[in-house]
């Protein structure tokens, strides 16, 4: 029986449309799943967000996340069972990365990127329904020329 080692593995999940219009909070049930794992993330990345070939769960469009991690290998069928069973998560396709070497991942990280997507997402429909009206009637103060 072999002992317990640690791999780099690749891993690409699949959540729907609802889920990821609150992509924070998406990104932080993935890194919850991998944690409960004991696994380190490496590098992730917002993949792409495309039209399902067929409903899954209803749902026409997902957004897939890519994500390279290590755990050991006795912890793969505990992440993969999370997985399974969460709600945010459609699929999860889960492969070894040996082909790949560090610097190869660490080229595919993207995580200061997704964190300012996750910003801009949060931020923008803040200021659009509470700032409006106070910049419309500071813009009408200082020119009251149209009287």
């Amino acid at each position: 029986m072999p002992g317990r080692r640690e791999y780099t593995y690749e891993a690409m999940f699949l959540i729907s449309q609802a889920t990821a219009a609150d992509l924070g909070s998406a990104v932080d049930h993935i890194k919850e799943i991998l944690s409960r794992g004991h696994a380190e993330v490496l590098a992730m990345r917002k993949w792409d967000d495309r039209r399902l070939a067929y409903e899954i769960d209803g749902q026409k469009r997902g957004l897939y996340i890519l994500t390279y991690f290590k755990a050991p290998n006795d912890q793969l069928s505990h992440i993969e069972r999370d997985c399974n069973l969460s709600e945010k998560v459609l699929r999860v396709l889960i492969l070894r990365a040996d082909h790949l070497s560090l610097e190869e991942i660490q080229a595919a990280d993207a995580r200061k990127e997704l964190d300012a997507e996750i910003r801009l997402r949060g931020t923008q429909p803040v200021p659009a329904a509470g700032a409006a009206p106070a910049e419309a009637g500071a813009a009408g103060e200082p020119a009251p020329a149209n009287a």
